[in-house]
């Protein structure tokens, strides 16, 4: 029994097919059959002992053809010496399973690579679920825990972290997953929001906080179950660098400027400011004060009534007497300008009122903190009203639970960060309440 390899016709020039010639005795096989393998007849022809055949052999192309032929020798010798009686049709499937063996695998390969990109196509990734949670929050599809759409301020946020998320992953040239996002890359996102971007200590904490908040919703949906990511110890911690508010004196002083020769802009900024400091609200509520938020009482006295775009809280702030001629003299219907041009313009209003004591602030940039020193009118901005407000009322000694119903705080501790007096006047504050002196 044998299987020997020949080439049909040995004078033919040229490729021609080799065929197994497989023969036993014993078994009454005797089959003649084409491996479908081409080969140089010229080659297949050279003296088995010559170095010329042997220098084909040992060639690329004559290795992998006697290692095929090899192969299917053992194959077809291995069934033989096993008894198994060949047919025709038997010695077609061995040879073709061994000289298609490697198409048959890339075929394989591309399929098991199909598979997995479908698999990966409906898997839910962090970055997909950072564009759905966006997508969602802004059409209004994905709530808040109150049940109440994402404010314009919060959705920002949302396109703040994604945007840094995608620049930091095309910077480590690696795009990072739910499992990825551990102590060690809030290290290195953290320092590349620092050294990278150039943001403040509170623009990067926003960023990585927000980022946390994203990543609870994901493990609360089932995409992942990473609780590295989760903990206290994750969020990162702000810093209060907005540590101005304007006394009365100043107050006074801002209303009575003369900025006769200055723009309509800067007179309907220094009213939507000082309705700020009355209301003690976000410049994003304090800003679109009309007629609908007003309520009048039959003595003549009157309630802003208006619920917070942030917080979605309704809070009702009894109008001061300055806080209603103002509203007054815009028929209860307040301009509306942009932020930023209410910062540019209630700055040049307070240079001219003289507001300009120097005060030093902590600013951070890269991560760093340090002292600078500016004019006080310098650091007005729009949120300066609001830290304002929160500020006057509780020097003026008014129960800190009310200063809550006024601003929409939702506890003590969170209006402390707006309660901006230094410690020997709020001394002076606890001092002068008729209740410190009878417990």
């Amino acid at each position: 029994m044998a299987t020997a390899f020949v080439l049909l016709d040995p004078k033919k020039e040229g490729m021609v097919p080799i065929y197994a010639r497989i023969q036993s005795r014993k078994l009454k096989v005797n089959i003649r059959i084409s491996t479908n393998i081409l080969v140089s007849s010229q080659k297949w022809n050279l003296s088995r002992d010559g170095i010329t055949f042997k220098n084909f052999k040992k060639s690329e192309e004559g290795a992998k053809l006697f290692a095929t032929l090899e192969e299917i020798e053992k194959e077809i010798n291995y069934q033989l010496d096993n008894g198994v009686a060949l047919k025709a049709a038997d010695a077609r499937k061995i040879i073709d399973g061994i000289i298609y063996k490697e198409q048959r695998l890339e075929q394989q390969r591309k399929e098991e690579e199909q598979r997995k990109k479908e698999e990966e196509a409906k898997r839910m990734t962090l970055n997909k679920f950072i564009d759905l949670y966006l997508k969602q929050a802004e059409e209004g599809t994905r709530k808040t825990q109150k049940g109440t759409n994402f404010s314009e301020g919060t959705i920002k946020s949302l396109r703040l972290v994604r945007n840094q998320f995608l620049a930091f992953q095309k910077e480590r040239k690696k795009k990072f997953d739910f499992d990825d996002i551990d102590y060690e890359f809030r290290t290195k996102f953290q320092d590349f929001l620092f050294t990278k971007k150039k943001y403040n200590i509170n623009t990067a904490a926003k960023c990585i906080n927000t980022l946390i908040t994203i990543l609870t919703a994901a493990e609360a949906e089932g995409h992942h179950s990473n609780r590295k990511c989760i903990g206290k110890q994750f969020r990162a911690k702000r810093i209060d660098v907005d540590s101005i508010y304007l006394t009365k004196e100043e107050l006074k002083a801002i209303m009575n400027a003369d900025i006769s020769n200055m723009s309509d802009a800067h007179r309907f900024a220094r009213d939507i400011f000082m309705v700020g400091v009355y209301t003690a609200q976000r410049v994003s509520d304090y800003n679109n004060i009309g007629p609908e938020n007003i309520i009048r009482n039959e003595d003549g006295s009157i309630i802003i009534n208006l619920r917070q775009k942030k917080t979605g809280i309704w809070v009702s702030i009894p109008a001061k007497e300055e806080l209603k001629a103002i509203l007054e003299k815009y028929d209860y219907a307040l301009p509306h300008i942009a932020e930023q041009t209410i910062n540019d313009c209630i700055k040049e209003v307070a240079k001219k009122a003289e507001i300009s004591t120097p005060v030093t602030i902590e600013t951070t940039t890269g991560g760093k903190v340090s002292l600078e020193t500016h004019p006080k009118y310098e650091l007005i901005h729009t949120h300066t009203a609001r830290r304002t407000g929160a500020t006057l009322m509780y020097l003026a000694g008014m129960n800190v639970f009310n200063i809550c119903s006024v601003t929409g705080h939702s506890s003590i501790a969170m209006l402390k960060k707006y309660i901006k007096a230094d410690e020997l006047e709020k001394a002076k504050t606890i001092s002068s309440d008729a209740a410190f002196t009878k417990w």
